[in-house]
């Protein structure tokens, strides 16, 4: 089996805002209220619309988990680049602490629960990561 090398360091930028990760029907149109400042995302699959802005965006009718912070991976790194997500995702992981990680075209975000944050950051340190 082909081990994968984790970076050794990678510089995380933590995006002011508190977010909310959100769930309409897969029918659903994209909302006008997602978009706006800070990190948003929009993801459908045949089963869910899928939604990532700040929580103050979001209305209280809508199913939503709020509470989670955002941290972007400050890149460049190739498309084809292995373990940059493993990585970061490892440390966090192996704690039992839930994440969520988004690809861009140019990077990656993760969100984690904002109660996470200050374990997760002492981790990540701990593993040779930088956050800025």
């Amino acid at each position: 089996m082909l081990e994968v090398v984790l970076f050794r360091s990678i510089r995380l930028k933590k995006i002011i805002g508190s977010y909310a990760i959100s769930q309409m029907t897969s029918r659903s149109c994209i909302p006008t209220w997602v978009d706006g400042d800070g990190f948003v995302s929009i993801r459908r699959t045949v089963d869910e619309l899928s939604l990532i802005c700040l929580a103050r965006r979001v209305p209280e009718s809508v199913r939503s988990d709020k509470g989670w912070a955002c941290f972007m991976f400050l890149g460049p790194f190739e498309f084809d680049a292995a373990g940059v997500l493993l990585s970061v995702l490892k440390p966090i992981s192996e704690n039992e602490m839930g994440v969520l990680a988004v690809s861009t075209f140019d990077g990656d975000i993760m969100l984690l629960k904002e109660q996470d944050v200050e374990r997760a950051s002492s981790l990540l340190i701990g593993a040779g990561h930088f956050i800025e």
